[in-house]
């Protein structure tokens, strides 16, 4: 079942419950000694600098899948650590990742320790709005000491030319395509932005597989009542946009598996060179279980983004949302409708939970989406935001005797957010011109810390998933 480990820091006793936090997630994830350590320091250099710099935040601690599915890393699971506070932000975030630097009295080597520890690590701090750090820690192997660069578009004082930075600006581990510092060790950071090209069936989050589960049917619902409300024909590409999908972020001598060229009746379309997916779980009321759960899988060209809401709190919802969620894993290679048929069939017996899927054929460039229950859906897509509509009911209990699929155009500027209902429902929006570049936990942290406030905490379970195209290789 989906455990997650929510530590609110607010005095230096928390820091200590942070590090335990992180050693257990080690453990579930199976890490070794020396790789739970990494994890425990990270977890305690980030729950420090709340303290330090912010007057207290958010420790949140997880086990999840790497945020690209890879053949290499099959069934690998990192323990991820975000850090979110509504404190007054970074003025510097350069000079932040710096050894050495500190406004207080200490050594200045919070930060820098981080960025060296990690297999992933991405910061995102805007002044008087707060900062969200968030770190994976895996198996992955390791190279030398990780590095970091200078890029362009900061300037001294940590100003963004043009006003405020773009969405995620600052991402270390090679995952954003905007950063102001990057760097990671080589072979693990860098080769975590690299475009999925994973088998089929990779396993997405880490839960229990549901067990006492009732198997689900082999065959196929008699009748889907599948509906493409948008299956209209593909436009062309807007003059000046490349036919060819950008390169992905493959080490070198590495074919860019995902960099497809379609071309229609219409004319050219720029396709994807690969996805990235992150997402944040939050507990409702500190709960050693959520009740949500995200998790993504790919078979061939097609690559599925769950987001799952058991119905109600606790162990029993979260049951219901990790059977979703393993399910998921055997029936990847079908489309969302008959993917919901499936998981109704799997999850009687269960209180039943809302699902929202999210397919996307990487080489068509075309995102399908279904969903029944209360969790939401936004599309970001040509500069706009589109809301993707479920149908009511609940998964496992009462489904609709048709199940209706939206359709959308897929580019390297799109996004998706998934989000269950403990988000309010007047959230806003992430916005940026780095924002399809952004670590997608990052963003999906963003969403949730923006969305609330030390006095209007989450009411819910509360989870956001991110589908994000991976930036291709800056030069």
């Amino acid at each position: 079942m989906p455990r997650v480990w929510d530590v609110p820091v607010r005095d230096s006793t928390r820091v200590r419950d942070a590090r335990v936090a992180a050693e257990a997630a080690a453990a579930l994830a199976g890490l070794d000694e020396r790789r739970t350590a990494a994890a425990a320091l990270v977890a305690t250099e980030l729950a420090t600098n709340l303290l330090k710099h912010a007057e207290g935040g958010q420790v949140l601690i997880d086990v999840v899948a790497p945020p690209v599915l890879r053949e290499d890393r099959e069934g690998s699971r990192a323990v991820q650590i975000a850090a979110i506070d509504h404190g007054p932000g970074i003025a510097d975030v350069p000079a932040a990742l710096r050894d050495g630097f500190s406004t207080g009295r200490s050594l200045g080597a919070g930060l820098g320790t981080c960025l060296r520890l990690s297999d992933d690590f991405a910061l995102h701090s805007v002044p008087g709005r707060g900062t969200v750090a968030v770190a994976r820690v895996s198996m992955a192997s390791r190279g030398s000491k990780a590095s970091a660069r200078y890029e362009e578009g900061v300037s001294v004082g940590g100003q963004w030319p043009g006003g405020e930075p773009p969405f995620g600006a600052v991402a270390c581990g090679g995952l954003t395509g905007h950063p102001a510092v990057s760097g990671g060790a080589p072979g693990s950071a860098g080769r975590a932005g690299a475009a999925t090209d994973g088998p089929a069936h990779t396993t997405g989050r880490a839960q229990d597989a549901g067990r006492g589960l009732p198997e689900a049917p082999s065959h196929a619902p008699a009748d889907t009542g599948i509906r493409d409300t948008d299956a209209s024909s593909r436009t062309a590409a807007a003059p000046g946009t490349p036919a060819t999908a950008p390169a992905s972020r493959n080490a070198p001598g590495d074919e860019p598996a995902d960099a497809v060229t379609s071309r229609d009746a219409a004319g050219p379309l720029s396709r994807p060179a690969g996805v990235r997916a992150g997402g944040v779980n939050i507990p409702y009321d500190g709960a050693e279980y959520s009740g949500d759960a995200w998790g993504w899988v790919r078979a061939g060209d097609r690559v599925t983004l769950m987001l799952t809401d058991g119905l109600g709190h606790g162990p029993e919802a979260a049951r219901a949302s990790s059977g979703a969620v393993a399910a998921l894993h055997r029936w990847s290679h079908l489309s969302p409708a008959e993917l919901l048929g499936r998981l109704h069939d799997a999850l009687k017996g269960t209180r039943g939970a809302a699902v929202a899927l999210a397919q996307l054929d990487l080489s068509a460039g075309r995102l399908r989406f279904a969903g029944i229950g209360n969790v939401g859906a936004r599309l970001h897509s040509g500069g706009t935001w589109r809301a993707l509509l479920s149908r009511p009911g609940i998964v496992g209990v009462h489904r609709p005797a048709t199940l209706r699929e939206e359709g959308a155009d897929w580019t390297d500027e799109s996004l998706l957010i998934l989000h269950t209902d403990g988000l309010p429902s007047r959230w806003t929006q992430p916005s940026g011109p780095g924002l399809a570049a952004a670590d997608p936990a990052v963003t999906a942290a963003v969403t949730i810390r923006d969305a609330s406030s030390p006095a209007r905490p989450v009411r819910d379970d509360t989870a956001v998933a991110v589908l994000t195209s991976t930036p291709p290789e800056r030069p």
